[in-house]
Order: C-alpha cells, then sequence, then structure tokens
C-alpha cells in the first residue's frame, strides 16, 4: 500500500507548533517515528503559526522554505508531524512536486513493516483502506495492480468510481475476515472464563518495555526491540502462578498519542483481549521526561476502548537508568499494591511484581474443609495435584474423606466448574 523505492526515502520533517492548540506533538518522537519507518531524514523545517492554514497547512511563507529544501536535498517525500486533510495534502503535493505523508500516515507504514501475523496484516490493511479511501481523488491503484483493470470496469463508469468500488469490496471481505476472528477470540475468552483463568495484559505506551518485561516474567523470548511499534501482533502465554494457578499474560501493541482512529477500529479484535482481562499491567518508561503525559495519553486509549475501569498496577519500568534508585512498591488505602518500581533488562524488583500480581489475583483464596465420597476420587485428586490440600482423614462411616484445603477461589471454580453440584455442597457443615 505504502511503497517505496528500493533505495529507502529520504526525507524532509516538517513540525509546526500551533499556539491555539492544546494537544502539541512531540518532535523528538517524531524523528523517532521517521527512524522507525527506515526513512533517511535529509532535514527539518519547524515554525510557529496560531492555526493551520486551509488550503496547504503550513504559511505560503513556510511553504516556500520546504520547497526549496526538497530541491535542494533530492527528498523525494516531505512528512508533517500532524494529520493533513486530503485537500492539503494534493495541494502540499502540487507545490513541493514530492509525496506528502501526514502522521497518520508514517504511523500506519510502520504497522505494516512490523505484521508478521495474517490477522496482524488484515488489521493493517483495513486501517490503510480506511486512511486511503479519502484520498482517491490522488490516484489510488493499488487494487487494479492487484487484479487487474480490463473487464473490471462497468458502463460508463470512471477510473475513481472503479476504484472505489473496489475499494468498498476489499474492505467488506476483511471486515469479514475480522469479524471470524473476533469471533474466534470471543469464544477462546469464553472458554477461559468457564475454568476461571484470569488474564493479565501488558499495556503501556510504545516502547516502555512490555515486551522485555513479558520475556523476563514468563522466561519467553518474544521480539523486543528499543524502537517504536517493535511489538504488534499480540502474544498469550500461559503460567502456573502459586495460590493463583494458570493465567494466560498477554503481551499487547503499544500505544501512542493521538493513536489514529481507524488502527484503533481496525485492531478491536485484539484490544477486546486488553479489554476482557482481569488485570492490566500498565508499564511506564520512568526514565522518559515525557512518561507523564505518556501516561496520560494510554489511560486515554483505555478508556477509548473500555478498559479504564479494570484492575490497574502500574509498573515503572527502566529505573536501572536512573541513578541510585532502588526497587520499592507503593500501597492504596486499601493496603493493596498499585505501584511497582523495577527494571526488566536489568532484573530489578521483578520479585515485588510477581508479588503484587499474585495478591491481586488470590484475593479469593479460600480455607475450608471439604467432605468427599470414595466415589468422587477423581476431586480429591484434583485437590492434591494443586496442592491445596493440607490436612486429611476419614470418615469411614460416612464412605468420605474430609480435606482441609487452602486454594484460590478461581481453582475450585475449575475443577467443579462442569459437575452437577457446586463446591459449596461439599463444604462439611
Amino acid at each position: 500500500m505504502f511503497e517505496r523505492p528500493d533505495g529507502g526515502d529520504n526525507a524532509i520533517l516538517v513540525h509546526i507548533d500551533f499556539t491555539k492548540q492544546h494537544n502539541i506533538e512531540d518532535f523528538t518522537e517524531f524523528k523517532t517515528l521517521v527512524v522507525s519507518a527506515g526513512v533517511y531524514i535529509e532535514g527539518t523545517i519547524s515554525g510557529t503559526r496560531s492555526t493551520p492554514d486551509s488550503k496547504y497547512f503550513i504559511g505560503t511563507g513556510k511553504l516556500e522554505e520546504v520547497r526549496l529544501l526538497v530541491q535542494a536535498t533530492k527528498a523525494n517525500v516531505a512528512i508533517f508531524n500532524h494529520s493533513l486533510s486530503p485537500s492539503q495534502a494534493r495541494n502540499l503535493e502540487k507545490v513541493l512536486q514530492c509525496r506528502v505523508l501526514d502522521r497518520t500516515g508514517l504511523i500506519l507504514d510502520i504497522f505494516a513493516q512490523r505484521a508478521k501475523t495474517f490477522e496482524g496484516k488484515l488489521q493493517v490493511e483495513l486501517a490503510q483502506l480506511n486512511y486511503m479511501a479519502t484520498r482517491l481523488v490522488r490516484g489510488w491503484t493499488h487494487l487494479e495492480r492487484q487484479k487487474g483493470g480490463i473487464g473490471l470496469r462497468g458502463p460508463g463508469e470512471t477510473q475513481l468510481e472503479t476504484d472505489r468500488r473496489l475499494l468498498r469490496g476489499r474492505i467488506e471481505h476483511i471486515n469479514n475476515k475480522l469479524d471470524k476472528v473476533r469471533q474466534q477470540r470471543e469464544q477462546n475468552r469464553n472458554a477461559r472464563r468457564k475454568v476461571a483463568i484470569p488474564t493479565v495484559s501488558f499495556v503501556g505506551y510504545t516502547n516502555a518495555g512490555k515486551s522485555t518485561l513479558f520475556n523476563q516474567l514468563l522466561n519467553e523470548h518474544v521480539y523486543a526491540a528499543d524502537k517504536l511499534f517493535a511489538t504488534l501482533d499480540p502474544t498469550l502465554r500461559g503460567m502456573h502462578i502459586p495460590d493463583v494457578g494458570k493465567v494466560i499474560f498477554v503481551d499487547t501493541v503499544g500505544f501512542i498519542r493521538h493513536l489514529p482512529h481507524d488502527l484503533v477500529e481496525a485492531f478491536k479484535a485484539t484490544l477486546e483481549e486488553t479489554a476482557s482481562s482481569d488485570l492490566l499491567l500498565l508499564v511506564i518508561d520512568l526514565s522518559d521526561p515525557e512518561y507523564r503525559a505518556k501516561l496520560d495519553q494510554v489511560e486515554l486509549v483505555l478508556s477509548e476502548i473500555g478498559a479504564d475501569e479494570l484492575p490497574i498496577i502500574q509498573v515503572y519500568n527502566k529505573i536501572d537508568n536512573i541513578t541510585g534508585f532502588q526497587p520499592k512498591v507503593e500501597y492504596n488505602d486499601d493496603g493493596l499494591i498499585t505501584k511497582v518500581f523495577v527494571s526488566a533488562q536489568a532484573n530489578l524488583g521483578l520479585d515485588l511484581l510477581r508479588k503484587a500480581v499474585v495478591e491481586r489475583l488470590s484475593k479469593g483464596i479460600v480455607q475450608l474443609k471439604l467432605k468427599i465420597p470414595f466415589a468422587r476420587g477423581d476431586i480429591r485428586s484434583k485437590l492434591f495435584s494443586l496442592g491445596a490440600v493440607k490436612e486429611e482423614h476419614m470418615l469411614e462411616e460416612a464412605q468420605a474423606w474430609v480435606l482441609a484445603i487452602r486454594v484460590p477461589i478461581l481453582e475450585i471454580q475449575r475443577i467443579f466448574a462442569h459437575e452437577d453440584n457446586s463446591w459449596q455442597d461439599y463444604i462439611l457443615d
């Protein structure tokens, strides 16, 4: 969808601070995004305006400055750290005589590079198609090259109308496939709910260290790198935790300020996994001077996907980059751990994080005595396999065992999930 010459792209970056806007973009993050996309930066243009120009987004003086720099450096693309309207992009391309890409298009390009799974590629393509739908007039021939133009055009139909028709058909086709993915994910979630397997999702700003933390906690080897959106496709792994039982951990795509709406929509199937979690580990790069603003952006996205009311532990990562900072935890008024300070890279404080996860997930631990009939040795065996049995004796006259157990309520619910009787029916009065 976003094509590059074989030699790569050489870009001029344009960043404008608008004095009458509150949501100012970060220029440092913008450059990091461009580098993550594999683009060589030929030069940068910055400036200040009160409001965007309706025709060119930037003023005519600044436009001429960009045009001369593009001409001098022979750059083949101008990338704006803002969202451009289709008409603004067209007008800029006419003057600059090169491709023009806005912030949304840049993020979509990075996602297109990172997507590895079939589902991930579908989600990215859907977001790209929705983004490109309003830009067809600039000449969109992606599907024509894919399917061939001859024989596809209806009588009296213009090329633009043909492209729009093909576009709508492709979007509908992808949506149908993603609906099946959502249904499969929902079935998997329902199956986990039936056996009461809790889900813990790693969320946070892109490049906060989620994948590194995921690897350290679970002894996994998912891809982790010091670049934006290193993780795009979600990874689910199961792990047995003492006093809790089996837990599913999910490594998710990172968020970013002003995450394109089309991406949020396209990745709904993935984001639903986060929204249905039992616990969120919100990973924050404490060494980042902008971490508070980025935390606000993450909380905004969580609110958009309906995950802001879930239990959250804030995990402040990369403390090894701060001189003298030691691992620690902070508690709320109820005595629960709400903040953990760690370094995934240096393996510092991870024991504290494990303790916090166990604390949140094991609040439902029960201690009681069960009377299990001799005929139900399978239930007794399952309780022993969990290490839940603390004492046992037999009641010969009642043909039953009496078991003193200490077990997470989640585990005992799993054991009796497919039984006719509830576990409460076996409690010894």
